[in-house]
Parts: structure tokens; C-alpha cells; sequence
């Protein structure tokens, strides 16, 4: 038998118990075959040795938006701001770039109001540089956007009858007048007004986003929400990626939770929907697990909800300096049992948005009633992010055997703010690291990309020091993880939390041949965040090779 590629390196870091190191592996059909001794008299038709190099299983970000951030790297950059008037100047020179396209939108991505002291742009000065020309500027959260008056009025924003949709706001000052700051669900009102995106676009942002992925080392990701919603591009997204594998400019593999509002009503036979004949599901019955290696469906997502820098996550106490303001739910709670009970009885595992405390104890309600009465679908269940989480709720989610997914790559960036908004009590509550493995939950790691980036070792690192920009050790010293645990976030548990471990997570005798080459071992080194990715290879094959890479053939 003959091989088709022959690995080695001095340093092969497996996460795969039975096996911990070696510095051979062997890869066959886009499998691992076997290592070191197992591949005695095998002869191969390429080999590659990396030398000093270490190789761990590809990274898996178990929660990020893909596609936004794809069509996002065409948008003008507002992240680099530092101030209104810089602001305002990026803004003004778009402009100039679109002069000879009437009608084509200001697309911005990356607002952060701490960027700018805690301001948000002056809706009288923005409808000044970009008069009647429709814009849209992403706030970094993805919660929020700011707009203009065109946009409002396109919108249907000052009509006498107009009123906000359930669950987000068109906001107004004091004395009555729009901001141009557009929260929660109201973004809707303005994404109505570019949806759908052409599969065409869709499948270059995939590929542009996935090439990048490719050089973080990511081999596999969740797309957190598709189909639907102000999260969705496109009621036929998934047609998107189909046609990316199919032209390969897909290059990592991806799992697709279908957004709540992509379901529909469904009757079927009595006995199906657990007796009750009733669900919300995709059509033809489409469940999650169902794809192929490169493309399946995860769980559903559903956003209880907002965000924790737009103060509109549901907590049980107010916000720091918002007196009065403990965020809200993007529904009633009734509305919420009602519809994730018709999705999971429908056969799909749920993935629930919940930052604030009052959101998780609604989702840890709502899914260990479902899994009491009607057990396990087919991967496990969720709370995505897991924000500001009391110790009982941490109990709770172990006891229930409930996934979270919290972001470590917020710390840096994020967590001065986060603590702010939160004030001393609670801010040990944050994003937590170690508390959560103590109590025994499988914690996923993840990005949220774009609300921060996808750098998986400054995100490892992060998990390690728990350090923000200001220096502070977000939590305390007790939350930090050790380096190990930190590179379990995003090879074994991502892939536990999303129901692939069988395929993916570890290198293993059977697996997928996903790896990452790196120049240092993370178990090892003095800060991971140094550490490059050298190269990635997914089933075998390269997505990625850094020039410098030393590996002879």
C-alpha cells in the first residue's frame, strides 16, 4: 500500500489520549492511516518533513459569522478611527471613491464608540457628507448599526404610523429625534433594503473569508447563522457554499446553523415531531448533522438577547452608569418556548444566544425542560457566548450537560469595557475561563468573528492570561486557563460542542487529516501569541503555506 502523504516533524502534539505525540503520521484518502510504528514499510507518494516544527490538529472556531465578515472586507474599515473627526474624514473620502456610482450604498464595518471616547457620529454631520446616498455602518457588536436620514426614510423611519419592531429600536434622543442608531432587530427595517445578496457575492465572500481562515490555522468552523433574520444574507445562503465547494474556493470545512426564522411551519404524520405532528423545520425534513465532510448543517440559532457593548444583553441588574437599564429579550419568553420547542421537537438541537444573566437563566430553562421531555437530538445543545454568568448558571449548564460558547479573543480588545458596563461585583461573572472546566462544562472556543478577529493563538493566549488592553486580568488569576486547556478550546471541545469530534478535534487514527503547522509548540511557548502558523492542510491537502515554511520534500 502506498500512502499519499507522509508527515513529519519533530513535535506532532495529537490531543488524542491513547497518543499524545509523535513525529510521523500518515495520511491516506484524506484520513490519518497511522503513525511512527504504525507506518513501518509503507512507502508514500509525498513526504514532507517540517523539521522543528510543531503540528497540532487544525484549529475549529465553533461560532462565527462568515459570510458577514466576507462581504464586511470590501466595506470601508472604521476600526482604525480614533475619534469623530477621523471618522467623519474615512466617511468623506469614500464618498469621493463613489461619486460615479450613483445609488450604491456606504457600507462601513467596525465601529467601537470607546474608539471615539463613548460618542457615536452626529446624525446632522453624517447627513451632511453623505446626503441623499443610502448608508449602513456595522457596529463591531453586530447588535447595532448607525445610519443616515436617506436610509431612515428608505426605511419607512418617519412615517407618522411608524412604529419599532419587537425587539430592537430606531433610537431617538431626548427631545424626540433620530440618532441614526439602529439596534437589535430594527436592523432589519435597513437590511430589507439590500437583501438578498446574489449567490455570486455570497460565494466571494466566502471565498476571500475562508482563504483568510485558512491562514489562522482554521480548518473547520460554525457559521452562526444562516437563511434568516437580520443574521441571514439570503434565504438560499447554503446554495452559496455549495457552489463555493463546488468551484473550490471553499477552504476550511463548515458547519451551518439555519437561523429560528428560516423555519417553517410543519405538519406531518401524527407520530412524528414527538407525537405531536407539529414542528418548525426546514423543508423535506432536512435535519442538523445532515452534509457532507466540507458542508453540514449544525444547530439552530436562535438570538435571545443583545449585546453586552450596546447595553441591551437581558441582565438581572442594571448596566454601570445606565440607570434603569437592564437590556432586554429580543421576544417574549413565551414566544421563545413556544418556537424553540416547535424547532427541537422537530429534531433540531438548539443553539441559543444569551449574554446577560437574565437571557441564560431563560435558555437553560428552556433547554433542559426540552431535553428532560424529550432527550438528545443529534448534537448538543448550546448557549452561545455565556457573557455574564452567575455561579449558579454555571452549575446549571454542567448539571444539563449544556455547550457553551464564550470568546476568550473578546479579553484583549473587549474586556475593559465589558467590566465597565458591569462594575467589580460582577465582573469576575465575565466570559469565564477556568470556573466553567472546573465545574465540568464543555466549553467550545470560538471568535465571533467579526466582533473580534479569528487569531486562534492571540485568542489562546488570551484564554492563558485573561489580560485586556489596559492590563487588567479579566476575572482574576482563578479564570486563567493553562496553555493545554487553552488549545482543547479550539481543537477537542470545539469539535465535541459541535458534534464532530468523531471526525475532527484530534489527530487520530481514522480522522480527518486536518492539521496546522506552527513554528513553536503552544504547550511551550513564552507567548503563544508569537507563535505563526506555517501552514494548514485540510484532508491532506494545503490551503495554506507561509513562504518561509521549512519543510523539504
Amino acid at each position: 500500500m502506498m500512502l499519499d502523504l507522509l508527515v513529519r516533524a519533530e513535535t506532532i502534539l495529537t490531543m488524542d489520549e491513547g497518543r499524545p505525540r509523535a513525529q510521523c503520521m500518515g495520511i491516506f484518502a484524506g484520513r490519518i492511516l497511522g503513525f511512527d510504528e504504525e507506518l513501518q514499510g509503507l512507502s508514500a507518494e509525498q513526504t514532507i518533513d517540517f523539521g522543528s516544527s510543531v503540528i497540532t490538529p487544525g484549529f475549529i472556531d465553533a461560532h462565527c459569522h462568515t459570510a458577514w465578515w466576507g462581504l464586511g472586507l470590501s466595506a470601508v474599515d472604521l476600526s482604525g478611527a480614533r475619534g469623530l473627526e477621523e471618522l467623519y474624514a474615512l466617511l468623506e473620502a469614500q464618498m469621493h471613491e463613489l461619486e460615479d456610482q450613483p445609488g450604491v450604498w456606504l457600507n462601513g464595518t467596525g465601529f467601537n464608540q470607546k474608539d471615539h471616547d463613548g460618542q457615536f457620529p452626529d446624525l446632522r454631520r453624517i447627513d451632511e457628507i453623505t446626503g441623499d446616498r443610502p448608508m449602513y455602518l456595522r457596529h463591531v457588536s453586530g447588535h447595532a448599526s448607525i445610519t443616515n436620514s436617506a436610509t431612515l426614510a428608505l426605511a419607512g423611519a418617519f412615517a407618522s404610523d411608524f412604529r419599532n419592531p419587537v425587539g430592537g429600536a430606531i433610537v431617538r434622543d431626548d427631545s424626540g429625534q433620530f440618532t441614526g442608531l439602529v439596534e437589535e432587530s430594527a436592523q432589519s427595517l435597513v437590511q430589507r433594503l439590500v437583501l438578498p445578496y446574489s449567490i455570486e457575492q455570497l460565494t466571494a465572500a466566502i471565498d476571500e473569508a475562508t482563504s483568510r481562515y485558512a491562514a489562522c490555522g482554521i480548518t473547520s468552523f460554525t457559521e452562526a447563522g444562516v437563511g434568516g433574520g437580520w443574521i441571514g444574507h439570503s434565504p438560499i445562503e447554503v446554495a452559496a457554499y455549495q457552489r463555493a465547494l463546488a468551484e473550490k474556493r471553499l477552504h476550511a470545512r463548515a458547519q451551518l446553523m439555519p437561523a429560528l426564522d428560516a423555519l417553517r411551519e410543519q405538519v406531518s404524520h401524527d407520530s412524528d415531531a414527538r407525537g405531536t405532528g407539529r414542528g418548525r423545520g426546514l423543508d423535506l425534513g432536512v435535519l442538523a448533522g445532515f452534509g457532507n465532510e466540507s458542508i453540514s448543517f449544525g444547530p439552530v440559532k436562535v438570538f435571545m438577547d443583545g449585546s453586552l457593548l450596546g447595553a441591551t444583553a437581558a441582565v438581572t441588574e442594571d448596566y454601570c452608569g445606565h440607570s434603569h437599564n437592564m437590556g432586554y429579550l429580543l421576544n417574549t419568553p413565551e414566544e421563545y418556548r413556544e418556537s424553540v420547542s416547535a424547532a427541537y421537537r422537530a429534531g433540531w438541537p438548539v443553539a441559543l444566544h444569551a449574554i446577560g444573566d437574565a437571557a441564560i437563566d431563560l435558555g437553560i430553562e428552556i433547554i433542559a425542560e426540552l431535553q428532560e421531555r424529550y432527550g438528545i437530538n443529534a448534537l448538543p445543545n448550546r448557549i452561545e457566548h455565556f457573557g455574564i454568568a452567575r455561579p449558579d448558571q454555571v452549575s446549571a449548564v454542567a448539571r444539563h450537560g449544556i455547550v457553551v460558547t464564550p470568546q476568550a479573543s473578546f479579553i484583549g480588545p473587549l474586556g475593559d469595557q465589558f467590566a465597565a458596563l458591569v462594575g467589580p461585583d460582577r465582573e469576575n461573572w465575565l466570559y469565564r475561563g477556568q470556573s466553567l472546566l472546573d465545574a465540568g462544562v464543555l466549553v467550545a472556543g470560538s471568535s465571533d468573528l467579526p466582533v473580534a478577529d479569528n487569531n486562534v493563538l492571540r485568542a489562546m493566549g488570551s484564554a492563558v492570561t485573561r489580560r485586556t488592553d489596559k492590563g487588567m486580568v479579566l476575572g482574576g488569576s482563578g479564570e486563567c486557563l493553562s496553555p493545554l486547556e487553552a488549545l482543547r478550546l479550539y481543537t477537542v471541545n470545539a469539535a465535541k460542542g459541535t458534534g464532530q469530534f468523531e471526525d475532527r478535534g484530534s489527530l487520530s487514527r481514522g480522522k480527518l487529516a486536518d492539521f496546522v503547522v506552527l513554528s513553536e509548540s503552544p504547550l511551550e511557548a513564552e507567548e503563544i501569541v508569537d507563535i505563526e502558523v506555517l501552514g494548514t492542510y485540510v484532508g491532506g491537502r494545503s490551503t495554506f503555506t507561509k513562504s518561509e515554511i521549512p519543510a523539504h520534500v
